[in-house]
């Protein structure tokens, strides 16, 4: 576990015990991995990072409402087929030779969750935000979760070479269900310790002002506190912290602060409400 964290932290993420201890876990048993948490703490980041300290190809499905099957395991390459089929029409074949061939591996296009069973190394896939869609893509996922593997009825069942390292992320805009929670490990990522952040802003912008550094973090945790329609996550610190670093800043003021609210909160009423923070203090 030590040196999984000290691998993440050479590229600027800070994973905790518990996200490590559930990531170790993952690989050695081969189980997915539910990562949930608020917006922005680092959950689809990790993939990305578990990807790059393994050595493995990341493989990534961003879900959203309406997401079936067919969009995120394969689509026949229907341009190439016509093609094929009107070289090949004066060549005498029937049409059950020329169906058979153009319903064939070279004219499957492949979609995230086939490119990771089908993989002849071993991947990592990101099924991100698995809360944006709906329960009938959670069923299917189920199934070829437990299985790694899928039936395209012209070509036969293919099986996974290897099993893929797989990492599911959520933001609770809806609640899973049991069935997908039984079948992978679990993890909840929370907004980082003032002392987990720091360490973060500094990994991730080395050059950074300490003092500088040390305000960014304390002022967003005190955002955090308030009722936010959207608290700022560690995402949205590093945006800010590069922002205040590209205007040439060593240090908070209130007009700094006031200029570069954008970076921090993301609608009007939040704007309104960090202006009345600023008031009062």
């Amino acid at each position: 576990m030590e040196g999984l964290r000290e691998r993440f932290a050479e590229r600027g993420y800070v994973a905790g015990e518990e996200l490590a201890t559930a990531l170790e876990l993952m690989l050695a048993l081969e189980k997915p991995l539910l990562i949930e948490g608020h917006a922005g703490v680092g959950k689809t980041e990790s993939a990305k990072v578990l990807a790059e300290v393994t050595g493995r190809p990341l493989v990534r499905l961003q879900c959203y409402e309406g997401l079936d099957a067919a969009s995120a395991l394969y689509e026949w390459n229907y341009p190439k087929q016509l093609l094929h089929i009107r070289l090949t029409e004066s060549e005498g074949r029937s049409a059950t030779d020329r169906e058979t061939e153009i319903f064939s591996e070279p004219f499957l296009l492949r979609r995230p969750l086939l490119e990771a069973i089908a993989s002849d190394e071993p991947t990592v896939l990101l099924i991100d935000e698995v809360d944006r869609a709906d329960e009938a893509f959670e069923a299917f996922l189920l199934e070829l979760l437990g299985e790694f593997q899928t039936t395209i009825p012209e070509i036969g069942t293919i099986r996974a070479r290897h099993r893929p390292a797989v990492i599911l992320t959520s933001n609770r805009t809806r609640e899973l269900s049991d069935a997908l929670r039984r079948r992978a490990l679990y993890v909840w990522i929370d907004y980082p310790t003032r002392t987990q952040e720091l360490a973060i802003v500094r990994a991730r912008l080395p050059g950074i002002e300490e003092r500088l550094a040390a305000q960014v973090v304390a002022f967003v945790e005190r955002l955090r506190a308030q009722p936010l329609e959207k608290a700022p996550g560690v995402a949205e610190t590093l945006d800010w912290a590069q922002a205040l670093i590209s205007l040439g800043r060593d240090a908070l003021d209130d007009a700094t602060i006031e200029r570069t609210l954008g970076c921090l909160v993301k609608s009007r009423e939040d704007i309104d409400a960090v202006r009345r923070l600023l008031v009062a203090r």
